[in-house]
């Protein structure tokens, strides 16, 4: 599964609602893949390849564990403990990603 992959059915999962009143760009630095960058503004989700210029949080990881978070079988918080996820910027805003797309 490519990160492309990944990052479409993470989209199909976009919960709008709790996107409403929301103005945010999630960077994705994956080490081993492509770059991606969601832009959630007022209920929409945005998905851009490549690297957003002013990006609120960027995770950084590899392609198994974006896998690993997106389908549920990894836990993003264990996943950062671990050292396998790496947050720049607003860390509080990383949290939010479990509400705006659910597994």
């Amino acid at each position: 599964m490519s990160v492309a992959d990944i990052i479409n059915t993470m989209q199909s999962k976009f919960n709008a609602s709790a996107a409403a009143g929301l103005d945010l760009v999630f960077q994705f630095s994956i080490e081993d893949g492509e770059n991606y960058y969601l832009v959630i503004k007022d209920g929409t989700c945005d998905v851009q390849q490549g690297d957003a210029d002013n990006a609120n949080v960027t995770l950084i990881m590899d392609t198994e564990t974006l896998k690993g978070i997106t389908s549920g079988e990894t836990d993003g918080m264990q996943a950062f403990m671990g050292g396998k996820l790496r947050a720049e910027g607003d860390m509080m805003l990383a949290m939010k990603l479990g509400e705006l797309f659910p597994v």
